[in-house]
């Protein structure tokens, strides 16, 4: 008998579009709801972290402003970026257009540095907080807060749309027609955008944790020395106590932020695995981190589960 084989395509009007794949149901679906899930649960964690910091009014300090600030970049990746990924990944075709092609890849930046931002912000905050204890509701007030996430947010609005205006284009290869298909040549423009929005804010954030480290461990030597026993020195280590807490929380946060985009620098390194899957590593492993932040919350701040308890059973509108 003749075997014929009807090859289907993305656009059937032309021939030079992507081939359409027929996935395995089965695998297709479950990997569809797991994302849709990490996408879900992404959102709802990181919206309850923005009802408590806004709603509560004893949570308004300018530690938890920074928090809030990373939450709401950390919605905008469950909201778009992770399900505009899922589909770009599981699916051959791309049916939504070059302008939300464009869309989503800008968010994707804007969330990235958004985040460095916020982490630099925390780094800055932690070090005046354990370095400077007793000076530091002097210096680090919520209006400045306020002023600098603003400044933040602007700076990284403008910059990545002025790079991805003038620097970056989307290309329909004449292989695979309407193609989401995003095109960054290496040169001086990229170099220094790997510079501005990588390698200066780590070395930054390393730096301050480092010092802050430092800090708090001969901090935590007086605690335990018969020579801490004068006045001055015990209001220090009382005053910085907490503070030193907050630290190592939020150290726990930057460490998992590096712990999930590592991969997506060094993806050269990781070439010797499948396409498939170093498309979602390097696709998903950062995506995730906006997942975990809202549960470190969860873990170290009692008041995120009290808050969270309120909101839950909807009594946080009592008095």
């Amino acid at each position: 008998a003749e075997l014929r084989v009807y090859v289907q395509y993305c656009f059937q009007d032309s021939n030079s579009s992507c081939r359409k794949t027929s996935p395995l149901t089965s695998i297709y679906l479950i990997l569809y709801i797991f994302f849709s899930v990490i996408s879900a649960v992404t959102v709802f964690l990181n919206i309850l972290v923005i009802i408590s910091i806004s709603h509560f009014k004893q949570l308004h300090t300018p530690t938890n402003l920074l928090i809030l600030s990373l939450a709401v970049s950390d919605l905008l990746v469950g909201l778009i970026v992770i399900p505009a990924t899922t589909i770009a990944i599981m699916e051959s075709c791309w049916s939504f257009g070059e302008y939300f092609c464009v869309f989503q890849f800008y968010i994707s930046c804007l969330c990235t540095s958004l985040s460095l931002g916020n982490l630099v912000l925390i780094s800055i905050d932690r070090y005046v907080a354990v370095c400077d204890p007793l000076s530091y509701h002097s210096k680090i007030t919520i209006t400045r807060m306020m002023c600098c996430i603003s400044i933040t947010w602007c700076c990284c609005t403008i910059y990545n749309a002025a790079i991805i205006k003038n620097f970056v284009n989307v290309q329909v290869p004449s292989r695979c027609l309407k193609e989401c298909f995003i095109v960054e040549g290496l040169n001086w423009v990229t170099i220094i955008d790997l510079l501005l929005k990588t390698v200066v804010p780590c070395s930054i954030i390393i730096t301050l944790y480092m010092k802050i480290f430092v800090v708090a461990r001969s901090q935590a030597r007086k605690v335990f020395s018969k020579e801490a026993a004068s006045v001055s020195c015990v209001q220090t280590v009382q005053a910085s106590k907490s503070e030193r807490k907050a630290a190592k929380t939020l150290s726990i946060v930057v460490f998992n932020y590096f712990i999930c985009w590592t991969p997506s620098l060094f993806l050269f390194f990781l070439s010797f695995l499948s396409e498939n899957v170093s498309l979602l590593i390097i696709s998903f492993l950062p995506l995730v981190n906006s997942l975990i932040n809202p549960i470190i919350y969860a873990f170290f701040y009692p008041w995120f589960k009290v808050t969270a308890k309120l909101i839950i059973t909807l009594k946080f509108r009592r008095s």
